[in-house]
């Protein structure tokens, strides 16, 4: 069953183009990618607001995201969200086809 995160950053002064510069600069974003049962983990801006990105993140499972949950990057992440102020909404989906 996929699984996939919709996550809404949000924050002030350019500071969520910071924080993907540094998600990116850092390999944060690389090691995410390498992970086991990661489908996809990638950002977008919307056209028009520029304090937010959207991260889309999709595991192949939801033992894979856990294991995800309890790793090194997720601390990592959550240090460089507060480093930039940023507020956070988050959205869950199950793909269409395990939907019963």
């Amino acid at each position: 069953m996929d699984i996939t995160i919709n996550i809404y950053y949000k924050g002030e002064n350019g500071n969520v183009k910071k924080f993907v510069n540094e998600m990116i600069s850092s390999g944060i974003v690389d090691r995410v990618r390498e992970e086991e049962g990661n489908e996809k983990y990638e950002y977008f801006f919307p056209m028009d607001d520029e304090e937010t990105v959207l991260l889309i993140d999709k595991w192949k499972s939801k033992e894979a995201l856990d294991i995800h949950h309890k790793s090194e990057m997720m601390k990592k992440i959550a240090d460089l969200r507060s480093k930039y102020h940023l507020s956070m909404k988050v959205e869950k989906f199950k793909s269409l086809k395990e939907v019963k």
